[in-house]
C-alpha cells in the first residue's frame, strides 16, 4: 500500500512583551485582542474538526501576558476605556475612544456590522484630526454601542459559536446598555481563562503537539555573537560595541522550557527558534537543554547543503537530524510557498477553492517525491492572518484540516510523531546561520536605529554587572535570583533582548505603533538603572526611532520582482521596495478622505514598479469609470491614467499642454491593491536620480482625490548599484 505524505502544520503563537515595567501596564491591546479572537479560535477549530492535528508553538512571554488578562491582573489603558460609562469620560478619554476603537479590519470585522460602520462614518474614518472635529457629535450611546463594537468585532467565530452571549450582542446589533457590556468584558473574560486548559486538553488528547520558544523571543544566534550577522552578510555594519552572551540565550532558552513546564505540566519535545533564527552555536544550547527538534526557513537548509534542495527539491521534504557534540536535533525546515500562500493569498479566495488549491499542491509533491520519509512543513503565525479571512477563517481551516485527514495520500500529523517513526537517517552537521527572512539576520542588525539598539543592551548589561555581584552571578548561570530586584534587572535586560523591538527600528518595517515600541524597548533598559540606582545614558532618553520625513517610511533596498496582478502574493515580494505612508501626507480633497493609504516602489533592470493601497480593497473603493491617474516627473511629465477594467495601456508625457502616447506600455491590476509596471527606458532614469510622483482619483470628469495634497512623493532611483551597496534586507 501507497505510504502518504506527512503533513505538518506548525502555528507560531506570539506577541511582543506589552508590559510596561515602569507604569507596571500594558502599552498597547494585542494580546488581549488575539486572545479573544485567535489564541482560542485557533485549537477550537482543531477541537471542532475530525481528525486535525497541528503543532503549536506557544511563546512563553505571551503565555505571561494571557494569564494576566485571565487572572484579571492586567492593567491595559484600552480596557479600563472600554469598561468605564461614556458619561464618567472626559474629552480626551473620548477622543481615545474615536482614534483607536476602529482599529480593526474594516471588510471582515467593521462592515458586517451595520451600527459599527456607522459609526466610522460619523468618526471621519480614521482621518487625522477629525477625532477631536467630531467628538462632539458622539452621544453618550454612541459611544457605548463603540465600546462594546470595538470588543465584540474582535471575538472569533469559535469563540461566538462557544459563547451564545457574543451572538446574542451582536443580534442586538446596537443601543447596548451597561448591563450589556458588562456581559461582553465578563464573558471574554471567562473565553481568556479557558484558552491554556484549551491548548492542554488538546495535547493530552493527542490533537495538538505544543512547543516552546526562548522566554522573550531573542534572536539567539546574534545574543551569542553579533559577529554571526557576517556570514550571511558580509558587508553589514556591526553595533559598535560586541555582544556575545551565550549564557543570556541559554537563560532565554532554560527559562522558557522551565516555565513552559511550569504552566502545562510536561517537557516540551520541540521548538520554534525565535524568527527561526539558528546557527551551530544555538543549535548546541538547543541540543543541550534537552530539545528533540526544532524548525527554520526553507532557505537555511539550502545554504547548508552542497547543491541546495536538490532536484524539485525533494532535499526540503525530509525530517533531518542536526548532529552536534551536545547531542542530535530533528530539524524541519518550512515550505515557504505553501506558508506564505495561507498567510497572504487564500485570503482572497473562496474558501473551498483555496483548500482545493492547498490539498493539489501537496498531492503534486507526493506524486513527483513519493510518500516514504517525505514530510511537507507548513509553519506560519498563528494569529495575523485571519483577520483578512470571512469569519476568522474558520470555514477555511476547517477544510484544510479536513482535505489533508480525509485524503489517503496525506497524513496529517506533527513533528514529534515524524521523528518517532522517520527512517530517514540524514544528518546535518553545520548549519548556515541565518533567519526566516532572507536566510540572514538583516531585520534585526545592521541599521544605524537596530544598531545603537544593541549598543544600548549591551551597556546596560555591563553596568549591571560591574554594579551589582548578585547581577553578575545571576546572568552568568542564567538561574533565577534570589533577590527580587536582581532578578527584575535580568529579566528587564532578557526582555529588552526580544526580536520584535529590533523588527520596528531601521527601514524594513513600519507601524503607527512604532514610537511605542521604542519607548517601550527604552523603558525595560530604563527599569535596569533604576533597579541599580544610576543614572541612565542620555541615548536612553531620546527615541531611537526616527521619523521620516513627509511618510517616507523607507527607501528600495534591493531589486523586486513582483507579479502584477493586483494582490500581495507574500511577505518578500514588496519587502525591499520604497515606501511611503499616504495617511502622513495630508488627505485628499472631500468625498475620498483617507481612501489611500501606503505607496510603495522599487524595480529592476528593466521595470520600474509601484503598488498603491487603500484603506481596504481598492477595487471595492473604485467606481465603475473611477480613473486613477499615476503623475511622475523626471526629464519631463508623465502620465498613466488607469481604470480598474482595463490591465494595460501606453505612458503618456505632457506637450504643449497636450497629453501625448509614448511607446512605452505598461501593465497594472486593480484588485485589493494596484500594481502597475513600467518600462525604464521610457522613463530614461540614470542612476542615483529622482522621480516624482503623485496620484490623482477622477470621477465623471472632475478630480476629487489627489495624493499628496501638496508636494510630490521623492523617489530615489540608484540603479544597478543597488544590488551592491543596500545589505540592510
Amino acid at each position: 500500500m501507497p505510504v502518504p505524505l506527512d503533513v505538518v502544520i506548525v502555528w507560531h503563537m506570539h506577541q511582543p512583551y506589552y508590559k510596561d515595567p515602569l507604569k507596571n501596564e500594558y502599552a498597547l491591546p494585542w494580546t488581549y485582542l488575539h486572545g479573544i479572537k485567535d489564541y482560542f479560535d485557533m485549537p477550537a477549530i482543531v477541537e471542532d474538526t475530525p481528525g486535525a492535528r497541528a503543532v503549536f508553538n506557544l511563546v512563553p512571554s505571551l503565555i505571561e501576558q494571557l494569564l494576566d488578562y485571565a487572572n484579571g491582573t492586567a492593567v491595559d489603558q484600552f480596557l479600563v476605556k472600554g469598561m468605564a460609562a461614556p458619561s464618567d469620560l472626559g474629552e480626551e478619554d473620548r477622543i481615545f475612544l474615536l482614534e483607536n476603537f476602529f482599529s480593526a479590519n474594516r471588510q471582515h470585522m467593521i462592515e458586517p456590522s451595520r451600527r459599527y460602520l456607522e459609526l466610522l462614518y460619523m468618526a471621519g474614518e480614521g482621518k487625522p484630526g477629525s477625532a477631536r472635529d467630531r467628538v462632539r457629535h458622539f452621544s453618550d450611546q454612541d459611544l457605548l454601542d463603540l465600546q462594546v463594537w470595538f470588543f465584540l468585532a474582535w471575538t472569533g467565530e469559535a469563540a461566538r459559536q462557544r459563547y451564545p452571549a457574543f451572538a446574542d450582542l451582536i443580534a442586538k446589533g446596537e443601543r447596548f446598555n451597561a448591563a450589556d457590556k458588562q456581559l461582553l468584558f465578563t464573558t471574554q473574560r471567562e473565553l481568556l481563562q479557558a484558552i491554556i486548559p484549551l491548548y492542554k486538553r488538546l495535547h493530552e488528547k493527542g490533537c495538538i503537539e505544543l512547543s516552546v520558544t526562548p522566554y522573550y523571543h531573542p534572536i539567539l544566534p546574534l545574543l551569542c555573537d553579533t559577529r554571526q550577522a557576517l556570514t550571511a552578510m558580509p558587508r553589514v555594519t556591526l553595533p559598535a560595541a560586541a555582544f556575545r552572551h551565550p549564557e543570556d540565550a541559554s537563560a532565554q532558552i532554560r527559562r522558557g522550557i522551565e516555565y513552559f513546564r511550569e504552566i502545562f505540566g510536561f517537557t516540551p519535545r520541540g521548538m520554534w527558534p525565535s524568527e527561526g533564527s539558528v546557527s551551530n552555536e544555538t543549535l548546541a544550547i538547543i541540543a543541550d537543554c534537552g530539545i528533540g527538534w526544532i524548525a527554520t526557513d526553507e532557505e537555511i537548509l539550502a545554504k547548508s547543503l552542497d547543491g541546495g534542495l536538490g532536484e524539485g527539491r525533494e532535499r526540503l521534504y525530509r525530517p533531518w537530524r542536526y548532529s552536534c557534540p551536545q547531542g542530535e536535533v530533528g530539524a524541519f525546515f518550512r515550505d515557504h510557498q505553501l506558508s506564505d500562500l495561507i498567510g497572504f493569498t487564500y485570503s482572497k479566495w473562496d474558501a473551498g477553492r483555496a483548500v482545493s488549491d492547498l490539498c493539489g499542491r501537496l498531492h503534486a509533491v507526493r506524486s513527483r517525491l513519493g510518500g516514504e520519509g517525505r514530510v511537507v512543513p507548513i509553519i506560519l503565525d498563528g494569529e495575523n492572518a485571519w483577520e483578512y479571512y470571512p469569519d476568522n477563517a474558520y470555514d477555511f481551516l476547517q477544510g484544510m484540516y479536513r482535505g489533508i485527514a480525509d485524503s489517503p495520500q496525506l497524513n496529517l500529523t506533527t513533528c514529534s510523531d515524524v521523528l518517532s517513526r522517520t527512517r530517514f537517517d540524514g544528518r546535518l552537521n553545520n548549519i548556515f546561520p541565518g533567519s526566516w527572512i532572507n536566510g540572514n539576520y538583516g531585520i534585526w542588525i545592521g541599521h544605524p536605529e537596530e544598531n545603537l539598539a544593541w549598543d544600548l543592551v549591551a551597556m546596560a548589561r555591563e553596568a549591571a554587572v560591574n554594579a551589582s555581584p548578585s547581577v553578575a552571578a545571576a546572568l552568568a548561570s542564567g538561574n533565577p535570583a534570589v533577590d527580587p530586584a536582581t532578578e527584575m534587572i535580568c529579566r528587564s535586560l532578557y526582555a529588552a533582548e526580544g526580536s520584535d523591538w529590533f523588527w520596528w527600528y531601521g527601514d524594513d518595517h513600519f507601524s503607527p505603533h512604532s514610537d511605542r515600541f521604542d519607548r517601550l524597548f527604552r523603558q525595560h533598559l530604563l527599569n535596569v538603572y533604576r533597579l541599580l540606582g544610576q543614572e541612565p545614558p542620555r541615548q536612553l532618553l531620546e527615541p531611537i526611532k526616527k521619523k521620516s520625513p513627509a511618510g517616507l517610511i523607507r527607501e528600495p533596498a534591493a531589486y523586486i520582482e513582483p507579479d502584477i496582478n493586483g494582490r500581495t502574493s507574500g511577505y518578500f515580494e514588496w519587502l525591499a521596495a520604497g515606501l511611503y505612508d499616504l495617511t502622513r501626507q495630508g488627505s485628499a480633497m472631500h468625498s475620498s478622505d483617507r481612501m489611500l493609504q501606503s505607496f510603495y516602489y522599487g524595480y529592476n533592470r528593466t521595470s520600474f514598479f509601484i503598488r498603491i493601497d487603500g484603506v481596504q480593497e481598492l477595487s471595492r473603493l473604485l467606481s465603475e469609470g473611477d480613473v486613477l491617474n499615476l503623475h511622475l516627473i523626471h526629464d519631463r511629465e508623465y502620465r498613466l491614467p488607469m481604470l480598474k477594467q482595463s490591465e494595460e495601456g501606453l505612458l503618456q508625457v505632457r506637450e504643449n499642454n497636450v497629453w501625448v502616447p509614448t511607446s512605452g506600455h505598461c501593465v497594472w491590476k486593480i484588485a485589493r491593491t494596484c500594481e502597475v509596471s513600467i518600462p525604464l527606458e521610457t522613463l530614461r532614469l540614470s542612476p542615483k536620480s529622482k522621480l516624482f510622483a503623485s496620484i490623482t482619483l477622477v470621477r465623471d470628469n472632475e478630480e476629487i482625490g489627489r495624493w499628496p495634497t501638496d508636494a510630490s512623493l521623492t523617489l530615489q532611483y540608484a540603479g544597478a548599484e543597488i544590488e551592491l551597496e543596500n545589505w540592510l534586507i
